[in-house]
């Protein structure tokens, strides 16, 4: 997976720690399966637009926060991910 699905998933992971929640609770507070969680921690599947936005409320932040600390941050991520035109 991209680069920018690893971090989103790392993102996610470090915020539900933070809350010091289970993937359980986290899947409960955002109506999610526990398992499809441990998948968008791992990067292993590509999260869609609504069910980032059901994660960002359950911990409460804005959407882009999950992306990164700042808008550089989230540059420098999708400029790495993205081929370079030729």
């Amino acid at each position: 997976m991209s680069t920018v699905v690893r971090h989103f998933g790392a993102t996610v992971r470090e915020l539900r720690e933070s809350f010091g929640w289970t993937q359980e609770q986290l899947a409960e507070q955002a109506g999610l399966n526990r398992s499809y969680v441990g998948e968008i921690e791992r990067g292993t599947c590509i999260a869609s637009i609504v069910t980032l936005d059901k994660i960002a409320q359950a911990f409460n932040v804005p959407a882009g926060r999950l992306f990164g600390a700042s808008r550089g941050d989230l540059a420098s991520l999708i400029s790495e991910s993205t081929p370079s035109a030729k």
